[in-house]
């Protein structure tokens, strides 16, 4: 039964208007079987469900994007690998693939609607997977972003050359794997919300990112809030409700 079903059920007197809420609230998922999607998440929250890709075959992800409404675009789904999307051309051949985020989208990306910009900071060059994941999904929610790489505290000369154009954005993201020290470093230079991912980038003592977590975690600097380890995708969301306050 549509929304518009209901309506008119309701206009008829063939239902209660307590059992259209009930009805309409219960409309809002759809049921595929392997997953229950969420319609209504764009509407609560502002931002449309985004498909976390690992762990799902091609056929669940083609099958989630196009239980979806229309009004979602861009869809997102993050953390898929290339093979993965090769196997879902044939069912969305408008889907574009974005191979370092290793991320897709099925729809162009939005325009900015405010001249605010989110910064998406990185350590260093390998750090670039998950700061594209983050500044793909900050775009993806319609938010202007500027990318400053590869300025990590080894060479800090390269920071001080972008440090006007981090005191510029509205909300920033540090990325940095090996010790984490870049977010600190930042987070004492500027005066916006600072969101800082650790990644697994680094040798033995890195933890796979548990050293660079505990830097961030136990940062002396104020203003700063750590998300999990390779979280781009959930430094960018919070980045994007600030940004666009």
């Amino acid at each position: 039964m549509t929304t518009l079903d209901v309506l008119n059920a309701v206009a008829a007197g063939q239902l209660t208007p307590q059992a259209a809420s009930t009805q309409l609230e219960v409309s809002q998922t759809a049921d595929l079987g392997f997953a229950n999607v969420d319609l209504s998440r764009q509407k609560r929250n502002g931002f449309p469900e985004v498909i976390y890709g690992a762990g799902k075959t091609a056929t669940q992800i083609a099958g989630i994007i196009q239980a979806m409404p229309t009004q979602s675009t861009p869809i997102l789904t993050t953390r898929l690998s290339a093979e993965k999307f090769a196997a879902l051309q044939p069912a969305l051949p408008q889907a574009v693939y974005h191979q370092t985020a290793q991320c897709m989208t099925v729809g162009a990306l939005p325009t900015p609607k405010q001249s605010d910009y989110i910064a998406v900071v990185t350590a260093g060059t390998s750090d670039l997977p998950v700061a594209e994941e983050a500044a793909l999904t900050a775009q993806a929610f319609g938010n202007h972003v500027e990318r400053v790489y590869d300025v990590g505290v080894a060479g800090i000369h390269r920071l001080f050359a972008k440090l006007a154009l981090i005191r510029g954005a509205k909300v920033v993201i540090v990325i940095a794997g090996m010790e984490g020290a870049l977010a600190s470093v930042v987070g004492g230079l500027i005066d916006k919300p600072l969101i800082a991912v650790p990644t697994s980038v680094g040798y033995g003592t890195n933890f796979q990112g548990m050293t660079a977590l505990l830097t961030m975690l136990n940062s002396c600097a104020s203003g700063i809030t750590v998300v999990n380890i390779d979280n781009g995708f959930g430094a960018a969301y919070s980045a994007s409700l600030i940004n666009q306050l």
